[in-house]
């Protein structure tokens, strides 16, 4: 599988939506997310990055979206653990940055650059990520960078779920802005209708 022949510009949310369902990345069905509340809808991007094709078509698109916003020159590109890892790999590459990315801390709720990564005293870092929803990850991931002294220009994730309010004030932009619902599990209809549930990462 390979993803549409088209240049960054041509990424449309119909063309990345498109890909994503051809290749198993977007499912329907009731799920459990990573913050704990249930869903319909699921995004499972470790299927995209199965595919190096794909995986570049997606940084390279994205990359230009960060250019398109004017955030100016990006020093090094961070991405959460474990959904940012590749991306932020590729979309680095494609605006010729460093790649990183940020893991559990020492403390609970807490992530920290380790392996050698170090930021200086204002470098312009992105932060990226495939699905952002709650934002948590991505705010973690950003205490991280700005506790090395670094900015943050902004974050920039291959798909927006939802319409939760971001834990952070940084500009954002994505490929696909995605009105899937999302309820914690006392709330859920779906569990209410009796469909089990299942947790696609552990699958």
């Amino acid at each position: 599988m390979t993803p549409p022949s088209l240049p960054p510009a041509e990424a449309t949310p119909e063309v990345v939506r498109d890909l994503l369902v051809h290749l198993g990345a977007l499912r329907e069905g009731h799920f459990v997310l990573t913050s704990g509340r249930h869903a319909d809808r699921f995004f499972l991007l470790a299927r995209l990055f199965e595919q190096p094709p794909a995986a570049a078509w997606i940084g390279a698109a994205l990359a230009e979206r960060v250019r398109e916003a004017g955030w100016g020159p990006v020093d090094a590109v961070v991405g959460p653990a474990m959904g940012g890892i590749l991306l932020a790999y590729e979309v680095a590459r494609h605006l010729g940055a460093r790649a990183m990315f940020a893991e559990k801390g020492d403390e609970p709720g807490t992530m920290r650059l380790r392996r050698g990564f170090r930021l200086a005293p204002r470098e312009r870092v992105l932060a990226v990520e495939d699905v952002l929803t709650t934002g948590g990850s991505v705010h973690r991931a950003l205490s991280a960078a700005e506790a090395e002294g670094a900015r943050v220009v902004g974050v920039a994730a291959v798909v927006r779920r939802g319409r939760h309010t971001l834990p952070f004030a940084h500009p954002t932009v994505a490929l696909l802005a995605d009105d899937a619902r999302d309820w914690p599990p006392e709330a859920c209809p779906l569990c209410r209708a009796g469909e089990a549930a299942v947790r696609p990462k552990e699958a």
